[in-house]
């Protein structure tokens, strides 16, 4: 007995001892500073997509083109934070309480679940990782995360992270998106359309932001209505220049006027409390959309 507990004693030791290395390592390696210049290039998750097309004798290229944070629309910028992490701009790569309820849910449930990821996470694992849900990768991303808001500005990480996002098959980030769905550029979605694509994040292959899905217009609906009591107001329309106009050839949409970077605030205690009772309403369709994202090997947007 005590031969068989000095033996489990020292597995532990080289597991922790592992961890820790690991931990070390991600901690030096990549390079995470040179992102808040640098664009990156293909994303782990892009070439994760491309070795599941090859395996799969697929002819599917890459649909992504990198356009600033300023150059889309406000109501996507809004609607992404208000889906996907809402106290983006006040935590420090984690949402401890949302990490809570996740936890509290699976041990109800009686099995391990990812869950609770913020905007940091999900570009820490989009960057470098696998989509696999295994623990060291958790540790890995959590340093990554960590790194990501010690090194780069809050705008820096939403610019990225909306940039790299996975919104359809083979489509990657908000310019990609906009086009492929809708047939505009990002600074000309409108309200509704940018909310449609800020939803469908937790699984775009599976959910078409342009389609007629039930848990695509329950949530657009819910997201609406945030957006309206926090006293988000559409731009007014202009008429597009030449260049636009070039671009978006067939579409009867307008672009918007270039915006400057927003920055919403933090909603009041009242409105996240009345979230919380909204989120309810549509809490079987995340889980069944979180078990099939498991089932398809993961996607790039939220867990």
């Amino acid at each position: 007995m005590r031969k068989a507990l000095g033996w489990v004693v020292k597995a532990l030791a080289v597991l922790a001892a592992y961890v820790l290395l690991v931990a070390a390592w991600y901690a030096v390696v990549p390079d995470v500073k040179g992102l808040a210049k640098a664009k990156p290039g293909k994303t782990a998750f892009m070439l994760h997509r491309e070795d599941q097309w090859a395996r799969e004798g697929r002819k599917t290229t890459l649909k992504w083109k990198w356009t600033p944070l300023s150059s889309m629309s406000p109501a996507l910028v809004k609607a992404v934070l208000i889906s996907e992490d809402d106290k983006f701009w006040s935590h420090e790569g984690f949402d401890f309480d949302a990490m809570r309820d996740a936890l509290q849910k699976d041990l109800e449930e009686g099995r391990l679940r990812a869950g609770g990821s913020t905007i940091s996470q999900q570009l820490a694992k989009n960057l470098w990782l696998s989509p696999s849900k295994s623990p060291m990768r958790k540790i890995k991303e959590a340093v990554l995360a960590w790194r990501l808001e010690r090194e780069l500005s809050k705008k820096r990480i939403l610019e990225i992270y909306l940039n790299v996002v996975e919104w359809g098959d083979g489509v990657f980030g908000a310019e990609a998106a906009a086009r492929a769905h809708f047939g505009v550029s990002a600074s000309g979605l409108s309200t509704e359309q940018a909310v449609r694509l800020a939803v469908s994040l937790p699984n775009p292959i599976r959910f078409d932001p342009a389609g007629n899905s039930g848990f695509v217009r329950k949530r657009t609906a819910i997201i609406l209505s945030r957006l309206q009591r926090r006293g988000y107001q559409p731009p007014p329309s202009s008429p597009p220049s030449a260049d636009s106009g070039k671009a978006e050839e067939g579409s009867t949409e307008k672009a918007a006027p270039v915006p400057s970077a927003p920055v919403p605030p933090a909603p009041p205690a009242a409105e996240s409390e009345r979230d919380r009772r909204e989120d309810a309403v549509v809490r079987e369709a995340l889980d069944w959309v979180r078990q099939n994202v498991e089932q398809d090997g993961g996607t790039s947007g939220g867990e």
